[in-house]
């Protein structure tokens, strides 16, 4: 684990065949692993279909089904009279109570914040409603871009009640809104989180460097203290190409 290989090069993966796990779904497995940790680098070309089949002691089938796998989760791509290259694997973030600058801080991808609005306001009808405040109460609403190594990654608004926190701009650009409430004694205990989708305006693909009408995901949070009291009301926006959300479900 993060061993870099020459021009692509995947070594060895360990197969378990008396496992109920499919065949491809290991191999893309650790095929994922080694581009996340750099083992095999962001724009390196895979060997083809064949010679990596080989190599690995799996079938053509298997080898390309775990290949199209990776394709579809963004972390591969098949170019013409190129080949299968390695890129920008995707932010996944598993659905559980933490912030987008903790899970970034977390996974080593250089986290950086650009506040684009900051300001006092009563607070409007759906923000009210979700943060159970009345219409009109003070809130402090701000807008920021969030990047992960040097890339933009999500267009992030929330709102705060200003009796829960308050937030000054140079916080914000330092360290994520959840550390932030956790140091005030305000720690996010349950949320209420509705995950969608839809496509890129204008204005969001040129902050996002996506081109017009490209996926986004969408995501709208309501978080509350162990008191009870809502303390954040989160509406953001992630570039699909870059991020994912992970569930695991058990029964």
């Amino acid at each position: 684990m993060g061993e870099r290989t020459p021009n692509g090069v995947v070594p060895e993966v360990p197969l378990d065949r008396t496992s109920p796990v499919p065949l491809y779904f290991q191999v893309a497995t650790r095929l994922q692993q080694l581009i996340e940790d750099g083992g095999v680098p962001v724009g390196s070309r895979l060997e083809n279909e064949v010679e990596l089949a080989e190599r690995l002691g799996v079938s053509r089938p298997t080898m390309r089904r775990a290949i199209q796998y990776l394709v579809e989760r963004g972390m591969l791509v098949r170019k013409r009279g190129v080949g299968t290259q390695v890129v920008h694997p995707k932010v996944r973030r598993p659905v559980e109570l933490s912030s987008l600058y903790d899970d970034l801080a977390k996974t080593g991808r250089e986290p950086r914040t650009e506040i684009r609005l900051l300001d006092v306001r009563p607070a409007p009808d759906h923000v009210a409603e979700a943060l159970g405040i009345a219409v009109g109460s003070d809130i402090t609403w701000f807008e920021r871009l969030r990047f992960a190594s040097g890339e933009p990654l999500a267009i992030m608004h929330n709102a705060v009640p200003t009796d829960v926190l308050a937030i000054e701009r140079a916080d914000l650009e330092r360290r994520g809104l959840y550390e932030l409430l956790r140091a005030a004694g305000r720690v996010p205990r349950m949320a209420n989180q509705v995950v969608g989708a839809r496509t890129a305006t204008s204005a969001e693909a040129r902050l996002l460097d996506e081109s017009r009408g490209a996926p986004l995901l969408t995501m709208t949070r309501t978080a509350w203290d162990e008191s009870g009291r809502a303390v954040e009301y989160g509406s953001h926006l992630y570039r699909a190409s870059r991020y994912s959300f992970e569930l695991t479900l058990t029964i």
